[in-house]
C-alpha cells in the first residue's frame, strides 16, 4: 500500500487549499523529494497545498539520491499513488485535488495517469468519473515510456482506435493512386496543461525530450530548461522562473476547474 509522510512545516491555514499530488522519484522516497522541492513549496505555499505520495515497493537508491540522500532510507519505487489523497482527507485537508507533480519515474506516472484519463474522457461510458480528475501536471525530468495503469485505458485506447476507424477522419487519411483512402492511426497525444522541466546538464536530457515530443501537443506542453542537472529546482531565479510558469498554466485553465486564487496569478515573487 502507498504511504503518506504528513508534512509539519504546512500549517492548518492550508488545509482548504487545491491541491497537487507529488509523486517522488524512483529508488527515492518522500522525504527526500519533500528536500529537493522546498524551495518551490515555499513559493507555493500562499496558493497551493503539496500532497506527497510514497512509493509501496522497496529498492536500492538511484545513483544520483546515493550521492547527496544515501541517509535519507529506505528508498521506494513506484506503482500507486492515490492512497494519498484519501490519508490526507484524514488530516483535515478539503481543498480540490487539481494537479500533479512528479520526478523522474514520479513524473512517468503522472504523465501516465494524465494519458489514461484522457483516454477514459473520450470512451463510450466513460468510468473517468471514479477517479480524481487532475486539470494539469508539472513533470521534472520525465522519461518514456508511458505504462498502463489499469485495464481501463487499454479498453479505452481501443474503442477509441475503433470509433476512428468507423468515421474515417479524412485528417488521418492518405490518398491512394485508386481515389480510396487508408487510415493512418496515430499515437494519442496528451492535451492537458503540463510544464516540462528540463536540465540541460542532464545526462539523460535527450530521453527526457523524446517523450515531450512523441507523447504531448505542443499546444499544451510549455517547456522550462535550465542549466541544472538531473535535480528538482532548488535555485532561486530556476523556482521564480518556474512559478511564473505555473501561473501561466493555471491561467490557461478555467478557475471554475482550478479555483486558485486571483493572487496567484497576479502576484510577484
Amino acid at each position: 500500500m502507498t504511504r503518506w509522510l504528513h508534512h509539519n512545516s504546512q500549517d492548518e491555514s492550508g488545509l482548504h487549499l487545491p491541491r497537487i499530488l507529488c509523486l517522488h522519484g524512483g529508488r527515492s522516497n518522500v522525504r527526500i523529494f519533500r528536500a529537493q522541492c522546498r524551495a518551490l513549496e515555499k513559493a507555493l505555499r500562499p496558493w497551493f497545498r503539496l500532497c506527497y505520495a510514497e512509493a509501496p515497493f522497496p529498492s536500492n537508491p538511484g545513483p544520483d539520491v546515493k550521492s547527496v540522500y544515501h541517509a535519507f532510507g529506505p528508498f521506494r519505487t513506484w506503482i500507486d499513488s492515490t492512497n494519498a489523497i484519501l490519508q490526507d482527507n484524514d488530516t483535515g485537508a478539503t481543498g480540490p485535488v487539481v494537479g500533479l507533480l512528479g520526478f523522474g519515474q514520479g513524473a512517468k506516472i503522472c504523465a501516465s495517469r494524465i494519458l489514461e484519463q484522457q483516454l477514459l474522457d473520450q470512451a463510450v461510458n466513460s468510468q473517468s468519473g471514479l477517479l480524481p480528475q487532475f486539470h494539469f501536471a508539472i513533470l521534472f525530468a520525465a522519461q518514456g515510456p508511458l505504462v498502463t495503469l489499469s485495464p481501463l485505458s487499454v479498453q479505452a485506447d481501443i474503442m477509441r482506435k475503433m470509433k476512428s476507424t468507423l468515421m474515417h477522419d479524412n485528417t488521418a487519411c492518405i490518398d491512394c493512386e485508386d481515389g480510396k483512402t487508408n487510415l493512418v492511426l496515430t499515437r494519442e497525444l496528451i492535451r492537458i496543461p503540463m510544464v516540462h522541466v528540463h536540465g540541460r546538464q542532464d545526462p539523460s536530457l535527450e530521453q527526457h525530450q523524446k517523450l515531450l515530443y512523441e507523447y504531448f501537443d505542443p499546444q499544451y506542453a510549455r517547456v522550462l530548461e535550465s542549466d541544472s542537472a538531473h535535480r528538482a529546482p532548488l535555485n532561486p531565479k530556476d523556482v521564480a522562473t518556474l512559478v511564473q510558469e505555473i501561473k501561466l498554466l493555471c491561467a490557461s485553465v478555467s478557475l471554475r476547474q482550478v479555483p486558485v486564487a486571483r493572487d496567484f496569478l497576479y502576484s510577484t515573487l
